[in-house]
């Protein structure tokens, strides 16, 4: 009775003896100290496979990253853009002070989204007409030519946000002396660096929120309108963006107001295009504006009048008087232009309206009453033929009594007009910002169009300089609207609408 368990005893004595010396054999021996071939290379093969392996990726990704940077190189030859690092002061801590921007209103909300904005729906915000500096910033960080290297470089951008900066003094004539100082300071140091020396700062760019007329105080006195941003010396030399230029001025150009699109995808870009196509147009034209009773030139009485006397069937009028708020809300505003075939345009505080690109954002063609209200304004955006997508009546007409808006507007034949509803339909991409966060590929907005009209200047300049010349130069600054509008300083029919004073 004794044998089974003494047989069992020893045969898990034998089983561990076993699994010990196997154990040793396999894990404790160092099998590569072995000069046999079979054995060495059982172990090592499975490292060298390994070591290979990783060395192919390495170089796959290598070749990868060589093949990127080159097809980068061949994209962005001649389209490198420099971006001055420069302190906060002179942008991101202008929007922390924004409420101190506008006496009336509360800027904040409107610097949400990157610069767009309250968010309304896809594509759309509510956007303020101001805010153009930042939005542009943030494009251009998500610019795909971006270089650190700045003799690469086409252009070199200052991120400042002259329209915010002033803004904080426009209404406190207290704190009037202290307009230019961070204009001057940013001039300072910039003109120190060597990106500046290069062209002497011909290659700089900087654009501003506001229009042209907020950074041309010429008086002594600082408690006079705007600051001295356009004037200062190292300005003369840079090209300077606005939403308004000066037609007398040769060293700054317009780009569009923002509007309340801000597409993320080229399909709702194509998807709103097609949606102002098929749009039901009720009346002939529109206007949405307020009177200018304290400004002797405006035309804008007589206009409201005209608009009142063609009737409700024919023209809608969007009255945007201080106690009401209509205008304030984009859809209003929208709605009233994506119901209407003509848009007036006329002249506001100045030249300019941002309700110009929101007509043709709505497919609504524009009624322009002077010619510095786009057509020397805008040459990067818009077509050189204005007739082909807008109208104009001589303000002067209107003025005096001698035309009738109805009448011009009704004579239009209706293929011309159907030409002409097309025409600003496929402007659209042109005139709006798309959203910072996102990029088109299909479509050039209106930041894409303002840097290849920024480097194409650049480059002129930089001709001139290799040449000896300075061909801007040698004209008056009278002409300058004319020299860049049509090459020419020759007599033209438009000679009246820019007389000084005229």
């Amino acid at each position: 009775m004794e044998n089974p368990p003494r047989s069992l005893n020893k045969f898990w004595i034998g089983s561990c003896l076993m699994f010990v010396f196997w154990y040793l054999i396999i894990y404790a021996y160092d099998w590569s100290s072995l000069s046999l071939p079979g054995l060495s290379s059982l172990a090592l093969d499975s490292i060298s496979t390994d070591e290979r392996n990783q060395s192919s990726n390495s170089n796959l990704d290598s070749s990868n990253r060589i093949a990127e940077e080159g097809e980068r190189e061949k994209r962005c030859r001649g389209k490198y853009i420099y971006v001055h690092d420069i302190p906060s002061r002179f942008n991101a801590d202008y929007i922390k002070q924004c409420r101190l921007l506008n006496r009336w209103q509360n800027m904040c909300p409107y610097f949400a989204n990157d610069g767009l904005g309250q968010r309304l729906r896809p594509g759309w915000f509510s956007t303020n007409q101001f805010s153009l500096e930042v939005i542009f910033h943030n494009r251009m960080k998500q610019y795909d030519c971006l270089t650190e290297n700045s003799s690469k470089a086409a252009a070199v951008f200052i991120p400042y946000y002259p329209g915010l900066d002033v803004a904080r003094y426009l209404w406190d004539p207290a704190k009037a002396a202290r307009k230019d100082s961070d204009a001057k300071d940013l001039f300072q140091m910039l003109k120190a660096l060597p990106e500046w020396g290069a062209m002497g700062g011909r290659d700089h760019f900087l654009v501003s929120g506001r229009i042209t007329w907020d950074f041309r105080r010429t008086g002594v006195n600082v408690t006079d309108w705007g600051n001295t941003v356009m004037v200062l010396p190292e300005a003369r030399n840079m090209t300077m963006i606005a939403i308004e230029s000066s037609p007398w001025d040769r060293n700054d150009f317009a780009i569009p107001y923002p509007t309340y699109f801000h597409p993320s995808t080229d399909g709702q870009v194509s998807g709103h295009q097609t949606k102002m196509a098929k749009q039901k147009r009720r009346f002939l034209f529109c206007f949405a504006g307020a009177p200018r009773p304290n400004m002797a030139a405006s035309i804008r009485d007589q206009i409201m009048a005209q608009c009142l006397a063609a009737g409700r069937r024919k023209c809608r009028m969007m009255e945007c008087r201080d106690d009401k708020r209509n205008c304030m809300k984009p859809e209003n505003v929208m709605k009233e232009f994506e119901s209407s075939v003509f848009c007036l345009q006329p002249p506001g505080d100045s030249f300019t309206r941002r309700s110009t690109f929101d007509s043709i954002l709505a497919g609504c063609i524009p009624v322009f009453f002077t010619p510095a209200s786009a057509y020397v304004q805008y040459l990067w955006h818009l077509p050189e033929d204005h007739a082909s997508y807008s109208v104009l009546i001589p303000e002067g007409d209107v003025r005096r009594g001698n035309v009738s808006i109805d009448a011009v507007l009704s004579q239009i034949p209706k293929d011309r007009v159907a030409v002409m509803r097309e025409n600003v339909i496929k402007m659209i991409p042109n005139v709006i910002y798309a959203d910072p966060r996102s990029r088109l590929e299909k479509f050039d907005d209106a930041f894409e169009l303002t840097i290849r009209g920024v480097i194409n200047r650049v480059e002129w300049l930089r001709k001139e300089m290799r040449d000896g010349r300075n061909e801007s130069g040698e004209f008056d600054l009278e002409f300058s609207w004319k020299y860049y509008t049509f090459g020419s300083i020759e007599p033209h029919e438009w000679d009246h609408y820019f007389k000084r004073g005229g």
